[in-house]
């Protein structure tokens, strides 16, 4: 019930547009986590230092999150607030939306400007119906599934911890000279708790779109890409929609060569829409095994 209630919620509410709890907590530990003091340090130093940044910034909360689903009276109340707080369906579907209705009306550049808000890649040199579809299909574990899993695993307290992780991976996971060892440990605990809800989530792809097509290409692709949990998901998805992704792709002036993930068509703008229909009916099936779940340790 508690899942359901909580995505009724970010279908509703979506995402909070004043005092969004992930940027406060960004910019908290951007301010208490300074990582120009470790710099110079060497390798073994700064993953020591990054663990410890990673551990500070994050425990508190987590600890912060069991006393409250803790109290009586509201506790459950509280615990279906926070998981509303560490899923993103509706702002995935609000941001990639608007990049399909811009491809339908002709206007590249525009689609390219707003997938550029989203990810990382230079805007000039991007397909944005690759880039779109991409990021539903990696987003619907990093910024949906995976905290529900955690959810379902450990509560809010889990749902936290992992959205938490997941952020500071983002702020500082990037293998760039200055964060390539600060960042290991926040990198490597985000790959080890998306792990398992990722698979789930492809196979979950699977399920729901060309089968056949979604196991053979997570099996002969997804081991070929740069993400041990995004190569999986992407693949499986592709296939399941029956499209090509990845090939030639620019980040900050340089090309890199993205393995195929799928097969099948080009993609256009509708297969962004199949996307994000993917994405929803997965969430709907991941709602009613959250009942299922709940139902069958009730009678336990």
């Amino acid at each position: 019930m508690a899942v359901a209630l909580a995505c009724m919620l970010d279908r509703w509410l979506g995402e909070p547009q004043r005092h969004h709890p992930l940027v406060i907590f960004g910019a908290w530990a951007d301010k208490i986590h300074c990582v120009r003091w470790f710099k110079r340090q060497d390798p073994l130093q700064q993953r020591l230092a990054g663990a410890a940044m990673l551990a500070s910034a994050v425990l508190p909360w987590v600890l912060g999150a069991a006393l409250l689903t803790q109290l009586p009276a509201i506790g459950e109340l509280l615990s279906v607030v926070l998981l509303y707080g560490c899923i993103g369906h509706q702002s995935l579907r609000e941001h990639v939306l608007p990049i399909a209705s811009s491809l339908k009306a002709g206007d590249t550049k525009q689609a390219r400007a707003l997938a550029s808000r989203i990810v990382s890649r230079d805007p000039e040199k991007m397909d944005p119906t690759k880039a779109a579809i991409e990021s539903t299909l990696e987003n619907g574990t990093d910024g949906v599934f995976a905290a529900i899993f955690w959810f379902l695993i450990a509560g809010a307290p889990g749902a936290v911890l992992y959205r938490l992780v997941n952020t500071l991976d983002a702020m500082w996971g990037y293998k760039t000279a200055e964060l390539l060892h600060i960042g290991w440990a926040a990198a490597r605990l985000d790959d080890l708790l998306n792990y398992v809800p990722a698979r789930l989530t492809a196979l979950s792809y699977a399920l729901l779109g060309n089968t056949r097509s979604a196991l053979r290409c997570w099996k002969t692709q997804a081991h070929l890409c740069a993400s041990p949990n995004g190569g999986p998901v992407m693949c499986a998805g592709a296939g399941a929609l029956q499209i090509e992704l990845g090939g030639p792709t620019w980040y900050h002036g340089q090309c890199v060569e993205k393995p195929v993930m799928g097969e099948g068509k080009a993609p256009d703008a509708d297969s962004i829409l199949a996307a994000l229909q993917l994405v929803k009916h997965t969430l709907l099936l991941w709602i009613a095994a959250a009942f299922a779940i709940g139902f069958l340790e009730s009678g336990l």
